[in-house]
């Protein structure tokens, strides 16, 4: 009697103590293809090879992540990734071209194919869940800071971001490091099974968003989840998804924490929103969770112009695009966002006397210092936007050899493009698209009589206009007869683009050269691509 007495009262007070879960980092569960559902026809063979090798050398090795997620749902994966046992060294051994890439996260690039045609498959090796209280701390970011985690396996900043995660660990810490349910299931096409640990398949059917583990603590170790939780709820609103109450309550109170994630990750993740094919969607949703401002400047800009008809035609073209299969250019669409802050720029320069050309280099070299600054706007991204804004004036011009050095430049179809989105708006003449569409696809003789179409068309008009006297810049006048049209930059002194002043000398049209330099038909000259198809 007085054992039991005794038993009892060992039993309560070790109740009091904290018990550690049977299963602290998810219990594992393997679902069956009975249950899941995933077609293994809608696997992408490449990412097979890359599984099948990998277990064929005694590794673990799955598919994870967004396709799993996305094949569950009956959506079409847009990449497969990979996660293995082996470590990135391992990895690279068994693949002809792989490549070790990244310092704050090791991965491997396994390449198949080349050209047009090559396909990586990303490959993660299975990572620890660590406490980030105990991991080494370094003060600034992962740039400013690069000689002090040189070494470091696990580091976080003084706000708790992980700058470093290379610590390699069994496969259900590496679910338990994961951000959403839907994103935390690893699916083997050999034997079709999907394990899951944290209920992804549940929330599949709840058609719930959840964070694993406390939100809050989570947007503090990665500030990105932020934008991908929006990203994401996003991506699946139109199946019925939305996030789930406890994951989007502290996203408001932690958006501050993006501050200190470098710009050039921030201007990546911006444009994964924008160009994911659910632009709209997103716009949508970061004003209904309270973030339309403050995640990134120029997010903001487009947002606060969403609804207006040139910003507007220009997202819905470009979820319109991404739907049909046909890849998209950042450049076109910024330049479409930041079209209304080019041409005020524009205007007011011209009203202090400037030359139209001039006037337009200097407001675009503003916009880019005003909303771009250093992250991109010096590199391709802004000389292709540069060109696209540039070109527009030169529609006007139908005259001379404007139209046939217009359709053979590389970007014209981008600038075709805007030029479209904006007679779709009423900013330009609908004719005068439709005249640059058929004249891009047409032939020889086609675009001779499109150019005497031109200019009767502008006959009209130089003869109401008053003929006003105007100087013909010294540069034009020197210009040696028969050397085709102006500079472009001159081209408005040159034909009275301003005035309407008719043009002051004749040039004599030179005779076809058998054709060599037209385009074929339904195709622009010199091979120019849609925007986005460069």
């Amino acid at each position: 009697m007085i054992k039991n007495f005794i038993d009892k009262l060992l039993s309560k007070a070790g109740s009091g103590a904290r018990k550690r879960p049977a299963h602290p980092y998810g219990k594992r569960v393997e679902v069956p293809a009975s249950v899941h559902g995933i077609d293994p026809a809608r696997v992408d063979r490449r990412a097979i090879d890359v599984v099948r090798t990998l277990q064929q050398a005694g590794f673990e090795a799955y598919i994870v992540g967004g396709a799993v997620r996305d094949m569950l749902l009956g959506l079409k994966p847009k990449d497969f990734d990979v996660a293995t046992n082996a470590t990135p060294e391992q990895v690279k051994g068994l693949f002809r071209r792989a490549f070790i890439i990244g310092r704050r996260f090791r991965i491997v690039h396994v390449v198949h194919g080349r050209g047009r045609e090559n396909e990586v498959i990303e490959v993660s090796t299975f990572r620890a869940y660590l406490d980030n209280a105990a991991a080494e701390q370094v003060a600034g970011n992962e740039k400013t800071s690069r000689a002090a985690l040189a070494g470091m396996q696990h580091a976080v900043d003084s706000t708790g971001r992980v700058l470093r995660d290379n610590v390699w660990g069994p496969q259900d810490e590496d679910a338990t490091r994961r951000d959403f349910t839907l994103n935390a299931m690893y699916y083997d096409p050999e034997s079709q099974i999907v394990v899951d640990y944290h209920h992804g398949i549940e929330d599949a059917k709840k058609k719930t968003l959840r964070m694993i583990g406390d939100p809050a603590t989570r947007y503090r170790e990665d500030p990105v989840r932020i934008i991908r939780a929006v990203r994401f709820v996003a991506k699946l609103a139109a199946l019925g998804f939305t996030l789930e109450p406890k994951t989007a309550a502290p996203l408001v109170q932690s958006q501050q924490l993006l501050a200190d994630v470098p710009q050039s990750r921030m201007f990546d993740e911006m444009l994964k929103l924008l160009q994911t094919g659910h632009a709209i969607a997103t716009i949508e949703q970061l004003k209904k969770l309270g973030l339309a401002k403050g995640i990134y400047p120029l997010l903001d800009v487009v947002v606060e112009r969403a609804d207006t008809p040139f910003v507007l035609a220009a997202l819905t073209d470009t979820d319109r695009r991404v739907k049909e299969g046909k890849p998209v250019a950042p450049s076109f669409l910024l330049a479409c966002v930041l079209w209304q802050d080019v041409k005020s720029g524009w205007e007011r320069h011209l009203a202090k006397g400037e030359h139209a050309l001039p006037a337009l280099q200097d407001a675009i070299d503003g916009v880019f210092e005003r909303r771009i600054g250093d992250v991109s706007g010096r590199g391709k991204l802004a000389a292709d936007m540069r060109e696209i804004w540039v070109m527009q004036p030169r529609f006007e011009k139908r005259t001379g050899r404007v139209p046939e050095s217009m359709v053979a430049q590389l970007r014209f179809r981008a600038g075709f493009d805007f030029m479209r989105l904006r007679a779709d708006i009423g900013e330009v003449d609908e004719a005068l698209a439709s005249w640059w569409q058929e004249y891009s696809t047409a032939d020889e003789f086609r675009r001779e009589d499109l150019m005497e179409q031109a200019r009767e068309e502008q006959k009209p008009r130089t003869r109401s206009a008053a003929p006003a006297a105007r100087r013909v810049p010294r540069e034009a006048a020197a210009a040696p007869a028969g050397s085709g049209d102006v500079l472009p930059e001159l081209a408005e002194h040159a034909e009275g683009a301003e005035t309407g002043a008719p043009k002051k000398r004749r040039r004599r049209r030179r005779k076809p050269t058998g054709g060599g330099g037209e385009a074929p038909a339904g195709q622009p000259h010199g091979g120019a691509a849609p925007h986005g198809d460069e």
